[in-house]
């Protein structure tokens, strides 16, 4: 395989040559082609990835050669026939392509899909159809664990054998199976067809090299005791054990102004970064919960208008979305009108460094590729989250405190700061938090000076002009500690600034405690 900024480079190539003929192809009802000449010659492609997502209605599109991951996905109606074997996530986001592989497939073929078809005619991977809530996956050959995993609609066909947990945590749909399968896994019942269903199925495939024979097998989910478990354990504590002492500035005049402007995607002047009044980005559950009519109150929606949110759903020009298995069909029409992408690691299948760049490079093409992306994942991954956002040149890397784990944020913050320093200080990828509580300015000055570039965190309401309020009084607590401590940007907060209020606070943070001014000692062992 070719050297992976090769790889992606070229791919992103391909995408951009092809967008602006796919509407003109489908209007002229022509094919597109992908590992051919312009003389017809065959010239087999060798590992591109992310090529052709969202292909529109009536498109056309055939492809030579090995490709990587994330194929054709968040399709919106188009064909997509592939001449060769492909890598994972093909077709994954489906929302009305139909899609043929003539050889292999990887893991999570039409992950999440929501409509259309792919047909797999050489075998597929583990987790064939995961989280799929609708559509046909048609599989001629052995498929690996786990296929319809978590699926909650929808029709999986298979004409050979199957691996281990086929259907595990399915809520909904139809495994359909011609050929051997082990027990399936608590919740999953394997029954034999009626044929009502053999007769309907087979239409429904409409043709006669792929009907099901009468002696198939169907996996559907089973009755289960519903039990309720403990659920993630939370964070011990807030940030209230630390303070926020000054140095040797001088307290600053009640009427002067303190910059506290954050940036996100400051590269290498190829792009405009993104202006954060204030170093956050609260998340909210859609960009319509943001709206105040200027008549009703102009200072409140100025407010609003101005601050950036993460959100899932109906982003303004200024929002990011959060891109997690529920949205993934969606993420065409949430792009077109986004400022940026937050991608969850913890809620998408876990990736290698290929087919990370095949989602990169997929998605960012519907936005552009000069808006800001940013991963999220937990602190007990941090390491593994500061090495990949530094590898694939991420903006922000958030570290999300509520993992299940139960650290305190005073925990957290030397185990940041330890790992950004190891493997983000060479690179341009800045580092984030995601609180389990809504921050106030306290909050954003301790992890400013922390070293923590932007705080992410739940909104305390929904409601806009509630927010507008929060967000005012955030500003307003954050200048007068800035103030306070003589300083009139909120980049010179620095470490310096902190001290543990408490023996705790100090034994976890390595924050010199008040009173003893310097580190507990357990701090400088080896």
């Amino acid at each position: 395989m070719a050297d992976s900024i090769d790889v992606v480079e070229r791919s992103t190539n391909i995408n951009d040559k092809l967008g602006p003929k796919l509407l003109a192809a489908a209007e002229q009802n022509a094919i597109l082609r992908i590992g051919w000449n312009s003389a017809g010659e065959k010239v087999p492609k060798n590992g591109e990835l992310g090529l052709c997502p969202a292909l529109p209605k009536g498109s056309r599109m055939r492809g030579l050669g090995v490709f990587g991951s994330w194929i054709a996905p968040y399709g919106q109606g188009g064909s997509f026939t592939i001449q060769g074997d492909t890598g994972a996530f093909l077709g994954a986001g489906n929302d009305g392509n139909t899609i043929l592989c003539e050889r292999m497939a990887g893991n999570h073929a039409g992950y999440a899909m929501r409509d259309g078809r792919i047909t797999i005619l050489d075998g597929v991977g583990n987790d064939a159809g995961a989280k799929m809530t609708g559509g046909l996956i048609v599989i001629r050959g052995p498929t690996g664990a786990r296929i319809g995993g978590g699926m909650s609609d929808g029709l999986i066909v298979v004409h050979g054998d199957v691996g281990s947990e086929p259907g595990s945590g399915m809520t909904g749909g139809r495994i359909v199976i011609n050929g051997r399968c082990p027990a399936p896994p608590v919740g999953v019942s394997l029954r034999p067809l009626s044929a009502k269903e053999v007769k309907e199925i087979n239409t429904l495939l409409g043709d006669p090299d792929l009907e099901i024979p009468k002696d198939s097998v169907c996996l559907t989910q089973s009755p289960s005791l519903i039990v309720e478990g403990r659920g993630d354990i939370v964070s011990s504590s807030d940030l209230t054990g630390i303070g926020l002492v000054p140095s040797d500035e001088h307290q600053l005049a009640q009427y002067s102004v303190s910059d506290t402007i954050a940036l996100i995607g400051e590269r290498d002047g190829s792009n405009t970064p993104v202006a954060l009044p204030l170093p956050m980005l609260p998340i909210v559950p859609s960009g319509k919960d943001l709206f105040i009519d200027k008549n009703e109150d102009a200072i409140a929606s100025n407010i609003l208008s101005g601050q950036p949110f993460i959100t899932l759903d109906s982003p303004r020009p200024i929002d990011f979305v959060l891109i997690n298995s529920e949205n993934l069909p969606d993420v065409p029409k949430l792009l077109s009108n986004a400022g940026g992408i937050a991608f969850d690691l913890d809620d998408l299948p876990a990736m290698n460094s290929e087919e990370i760049d095949g989602m990169i490079v997929s998605t960012t093409y519907l936005i552009g590729y000069s808006a800001p992306v940013i991963f999220i994942q937990g602190l007990g991954r941090i390491q593994s989250l500061h090495v990949r956002s530094s590898h694939h040149n991420v903006d922000l890397a958030v570290t999300r405190i509520e993992d299940g784990s139960g650290l305190p944020e005073a925990a957290a913050l030397p185990l940041i700061g330890r790992s950004s320093k190891s493997h983000l200080e060479k690179s341009a990828t800045q580092t984030g938090i995601l609180l389990g509580f809504s921050a106030d300015g306290h909050d954003l000055a301790i992890l400013k000076a922390s070293g923590i570039s932007v705080i992410c965190c739940e909104v305390p309401m929904v409601e806009a002009m509630d927010l507008a309020n929060w967000l005012c009084s955030i500003d307003s607590d954050l200048t007068a500690i800035l103030r306070r401590l003589g300083l009139s940007s909120i980049d010179e907060l620095k470490r310096v600034h902190l001290r543990a209020l408490d023996h705790e606070t100090a034994a976890v943070s390595g924050l010199r405690l008040v009173g003893y001014e310097r580190p507990l000692p357990h701090w400088f062992a080896r």
